[in-house]
């Protein structure tokens, strides 16, 4: 083992070695001109005059200034020049000096004491100790011989000293100031080997594993350049032989970088092309990824990135364009003062330069609700025709799979883009009027909820930046009219419809029926049925026959079936030689041509057969997806002598509808003597209402008064008048309260030869919604007690029938 003197016995200059350490056994060239070292080497030098022996200098690492406790007694070997040319000295590192005190010498070096550190090694060595040189010499000689420095090889297997071994070890280049630093201040032989053993492993492991990292990069370089080198000699061969065929070069369909790079494409989506043609490049010809690569960029490089159709000088004509929608629809005032509205603020926009404004264009998203048959789809091709867009229908009926609407991941097998990517690629522009036709119909089921995909597609806010899962680019929707339709506002998700713009189509007066008949149906299908303008005529009165007793709805569509059936009975006939043309078609001739009316309004019927003209029986109106209709209320009481106590409701109604039942009892029962009602002896006779048609559901609070109503023309024999009906929830006081669809109500009544209407008073302002026309045909009572609605409603007792119940004396 190592054994240190206590006693100071060397007193030496010191030569400071800035992050370097010189072990025991090493000789190292050091630079003279360094001024430390020079005046280090110059004390030696002149200590040495006077003593014999080399000139000796004690070697200490210096490490971010502070010394080492341990240095080396080096001996100068030779001062001279060194290879580059300046002046140096050879020291060559002897022993280990435990560094003491600091003391006084010759020359401008810095003098200490110093001990000389003694060392021993048993001999012969231990077991243990032999294999750990034996390991030592076999690590170091793996190392040098990676390094290719077979000499060394030979010097390191020559060294049999323990400690010289464990020194030979600071000529190592991967190890660290600290790591030698330690080694130098080991003053054990063994601990010292041992350490050196466990650093020099260290290495070759990380050594190893570099080596690995470094193999495996150069395996997959080497394979990219080899791949890269085919694909040139395979475009090469190519070449060669699209020449041998004559083919001119720009038949070559696969060239997408020209194409993509000669495309009018915003920045981002050229980047994100660009970086699909790189993959595109390196994919192999077998591989499918590189098909879902050119059907995706075949889509992108479709798309009217940047087209615009330019709004014709009708758009910007507001008097033009508005002339536009009249000509080609009748009626629906409401949607055509808004399309008004959005060209006048669209050309002001354009005036003063604010087109896009925070990036987002001035597009416009409508609802167009209101029954079938009222044009909601036609008009979308209208809007398009006054603005000098492209127009497209996108059908939402029935969709039920989000990725209808938002896209297909291109993982998939025969992905596609949503229908929103396709309408606008099939525009050809940025700015078309797209139809959302059916937007009430979408349904949702465990492929997702398409309404809630449309959220992002019908917010102004949005849809600037609205993301295809196929294209998975930004596409600008913020220029686009969206225009949905839907039959029942209900049926549109709460959120979705807060998104649009509500535009409601009521439906159509009888006047505005025979305008459209004359103006665009008759002429469509005349040319349908091969006629001549001048072959076949409509009188006015046969057309609002038609509207009015072979039709009964909101829209026109039946209308326009009835008269394609006259006009193909019409061609029939002449070409049976029956009927010569032209041939005039008076009201007349209508039920020679289709038969009889089917819908005759209650008051052209005899008194005997309307429904009204037994006790019991109102008439009310209610609102239904086809719009407005008509609605009879039955009542009865059942014979004392049945025992069949209580309220019976039939006709499939809800819950709503059937609390008003109960209210309308409640409060006739509560108010009978009032009214003037023999109701004693409802407790014992069993009350049964009745809505026909009672295959459909009905539901509602609208019918509150009708029941009302019925049920107290029924107590007190008193007939309800035939041209009343009546509309509005009754509370339990007897109060009116307001319902909705007021304007499609009495266009229902209108339709149905009603003269006298009975609404609640705080529906009044929704009358001037209702075409004047209709309201000059009617007589609109604005009640707020039921005893108003029974005052105007019940005929007087003295035209009545007896009472069902007889009154109490």
């Amino acid at each position: 083992m190592a054994a240190e003197s206590p006693a100071f016995t060397l007193t030496l200059p010191v030569l400071p070695l800035d992050d370097e350490v010189v072990l025991p056994g090493m000789v190292v060239p050091l630079d003279l001109s360094d001024a430390e070292v020079r005046a280090a080497v110059e004390a030696a030098q002149a200590a040495a005059r006077s003593e014999p022996g080399k000139p000796k200098v004690l070697l200490v690492p210096r490490v971010d200034g502070t010394y080492a406790r341990t240095g080396v007694l080096g001996t100068v070997e030779q001062v001279g020049r060194l290879a580059d040319g300046d002046p140096g000295a050879l020291i060559r590192g002897r022993s280990r000096v435990r560094i003491g005190a600091g003391t006084t010498g010759p020359g401008a070096a810095l003098w200490v004491e110093g001990a000389a550190v003694e060392e021993s090694v048993p001999d012969p060595l231990p077991g243990q100790v032999a294999e750990l040189v034996k390991e030592y010499k076999a690590l170091a000689t793996s190392w040098l011989r990676k390094r290719g420095a077979w000499q060394v090889v030979d010097r390191v297997q020559a060294i049999d000293d323990v400690s010289a071994l464990a020194d030979n070890s600071g000529y190592s280049p991967f190890l660290s100031t600290e790591q030698k630093v330690e080694l130098l201040e080991t003053a054990d032989p063994v601990a010292r080997l041992r350490l050196a053993t466990q650093q020099l492993r260290d290495h070759l492991a990380e050594q190893e594993v570099a080596e690995t990292i470094a193999k495996d990069v150069q395996e997959g370089v080497d394979k990219q350049q080899r791949e890269f080198l085919l694909r040139r000699q395979l475009e090469a061969v190519r070449k060669e032989l699209r020449e041998l065929n004559g083919e001119q070069e720009g038949e070559e369909s696969d060239d997408y970088r020209a194409r993509v790079e000669a495309a009018d494409l915003p920045e981002k989506v050229r980047e994100a092309a660009l970086k699909e043609v790189d993959k595109l490049e390196r994919a192999s010809d077998q591989s499918p990824e590189g098909s879902w690569i050119r059907t995706w960029l075949d889509t992108v490089l479709e798309m009217p990135w940047n087209e615009r159709t330019d709004d014709s000088a009708s758009a910007y004509d507001i008097k033009g364009a508005r002339a536009v929608l009249d000509a080609e629809h009748a009626g629906l005032e409401d949607v055509k003062e808004r399309i008004t509205e959005y060209l006048a603020v669209r050309k002001r926009r354009a005036d003063r330069g604010l087109g896009v404004v925070g990036g987002r264009r001035g597009g416009a998203v409508l609802a167009l609700v209101g029954p079938p048959g009222v044009g909601k789809t036609s008009l979308g091709e209208s809007v398009a025709h006054a603005m000098g867009r492209k127009f497209v229908r996108v059908a939402l009926g029935g969709v039920r799979d989000e990725a209808e609407i938002r896209g297909h991941r291109r993982t998939y097998v025969g992905a596609l883009p949503g229908r929103i990517v396709r309408a606008v690629k099939e525009a050809g522009s940025m700015n078309p009027v797209i139809l959302l036709d059916e937007i009430d119909k979408v349904g949702s089921d465990f492929r997702g909820d398409p309404a809630a995909a449309l959220l992002e597609v019908l917010d102004p806010a949005q849809n600037h930046t609205f993301r295809d899962h196929y294209l998975e680019v930004e596409l600008d929707l913020s220029d686009v009219v969206f225009l949905a339709t839907a039959n029942v506002l209900e049926a549109i998700p709460e959120a979705l419809a807060d998104r649009m713009e509500i535009v409601r189509l009521d439906g159509y007066t009888e006047d505005e029926k025979v305008v459209i008949a004359r103006d665009h149906l008759l002429p469509r299908q005349l040319e349908r049925a091969g006629l001549d303008r001048d072959e076949v005529t409509l009188e006015e009165s046969a057309l609002r026959k038609l509207a009015g007793e072979y039709t009964r709805e909101a829209g026109v569509r039946t209308l326009e079936r009835s008269i394609a059936r006259l006009l193909r009975k019409a061609a029939a006939q002449h070409e049976l030689g029956e009927r010569e043309l032209p041939f005039t078609v008076t009201d007349g001739d209508l039920r020679d041509l289709i038969g009889r009316p089917h819908h005759v309004p209650e008051s052209a019927q005899d008194p005997a057969e309307r429904r009204t003209a037994v006790p019991g029986v109102a008439t009310g109106l209610a609102v239904t997806g086809a719009g407005g209709d008509v609605l009879y209320v039955e009542a009865s009481l059942a014979d004392p002598e049945t025992g069949a106590a209580g309220l019976t409701l039939t006709g499939q109604l809800g819950d709503v509808m059937k609390e008003s039942a109960q209210i309308a009892l409640s409060f006739l029962r509560s108010h009978g003597a009032e009214l003037e009602l023999p109701v004693a002896d409802l407790k014992d006779r069993g009350v049964h209402i009745h809505f026909p048609a009672g295959a459909v559901p009905k539901d509602g609070p609208s019918a509150g008064i009708t029941m009302t109503t019925a049920l107290a023309s029924l107590l007190s024999g008193r007939l309800v008048r035939t041209d009343v009906a009546m509309t509005g929830e009754v509370s339990l006081t007897g109060r009116v309260l307001p319902i909705g669809g007021v304007k499609q109500k009495l266009l229902a009544a209108h339709r149905a030869g009603v003269t006298t209407v009975i609404i609640p008073k705080r529906n009044e302002p929704d009358l001037d919604d209702v075409p004047a026309e209709v309201l000059d045909k009617l007589d609109v009572h604005t009640v707020t007690d039921v005893r108003q609605v029974l005052e105007l409603a019940l005929a007087p007792a003295a035209t009545g029938a007896e009472p069902a119940v007889p009154v109490a004396a």
